[in-house]
């Protein structure tokens, strides 16, 4: 019985060692991260491993202001972000009650194809998505062959519509969806609703959780989009926050310490929706990975 004690202890003494360890790896670079948003230039290069700044400034800051239209980039951001969380939480919900509670041919094939989809890394369709935004009819000056102009190119809506429904939106609603009773459904039809009104009045509002987890991951992922708006957008009035805070490296020098201040600025959004809506987001996780 006191070797079996002796062991718990040090195992318990192990287990905490090693997370402490590793909260230590993961929290280090974010405190530092923050720390170097307040140092002076020469204390960077001088003492770039200290958490706490020896002469604390703001400096960084208003710096960030004054080289790029910071503000503007967050505002584009946040634009972009709000609009993938609608699109793929109204599109996501729809798409997935369809598969979860409606009965039709081909229902399974479909479902298997589009799980498919996922398995391809984005970087394969970046360049066959850019020629059908650039060759979209009827807008950005184009004809209807799509000849003459830009098309989607360079406006928000290159970034909006490819990501307004992802697979993996129409998967965890799909999941979320079958959790709810079908008896909700077959009632309403009795009584005479159409699928559309099923779906907005019986089930939409019971799926709360789910779509504030949805909304959450989307908008982090739209959130933190550098390389696709990169590709699209040429003009630096529609910048997002990412590219901003890339414009703070050069080709011969980078300005380490407004680059850390604006990705301070840059993380506050993601951190406050987050800590606002974490019981749903569990709650959304939980539901969305069982059924009844």
């Amino acid at each position: 019985m006191v070797e079996n004690g002796r062991r718990r202890r040090v195992r318990g003494i192990l287990w905490y060692f090693f997370g402490s360890l590793m909260a230590l790896c993961t929290v280090y670079p974010f405190l530092w991260m923050i720390g170097t948003s307040f140092k002076e230039t020469t204390e960077i290069y001088a003492r770039p491993l200290n958490l706490i700044p020896l002469a604390f400034t703001t400096e960084n800051y208003r710096n960030i202001m004054e080289t790029v239209p910071f503000f503007l980039y967050f505002l584009n951001s946040f634009i972009l972000a709000a609009a993938g969380v609608m699109t793929n939480v109204f599109l996501g919900a729809l798409a997935g009650y369809g598969f979860a509670k409606l009965k039709f041919r081909g229902r399974k094939t479909l479902f298997r194809i589009l799980l498919s989809s996922m398995m391809l890394p984005g970087i394969v369709t970046m360049v066959p998505l850019f020629v059908v935004l650039r060759r979209f009819p009827f807008f950005g000056g184009n004809n209807w062959m799509g000849m003459g102009g830009k098309g989607m190119i360079n406006t928000f809506w290159a970034i909006i519509l490819p990501g307004a429904c992802g697979t993996y939106a129409v998967f965890f609603m799909k999941q979320f969806f079958e959790t709810l009773p079908t008896e909700l459904a077959e009632a309403a039809r009795i009584d005479g609703a159409g699928e559309f009104r099923i779906f907005w009045q019986v089930y939409l509002p019971l799926i709360k959780p789910a779509a504030m987890t949805l909304g959450i991951m989307t908008f982090q992922s739209g959130w933190n989009n550098f390389m696709w708006p990169l590709i699209v957008l040429n003009d630096p009035n529609k910048y997002t926050i990412q590219i901003g805070l890339s414009l703070f490296k050069t080709n011969y020098s980078t300005n380490y310490g407004a680059m850390m201040g604006g990705t301070v600025i840059a993380m506050l959004p993601v951190i406050i929706l987050f800590v606002f809506a974490q019981r749903y987001f569990v709650e959304g996780i939980a539901f969305s990975g069982s059924k009844n």
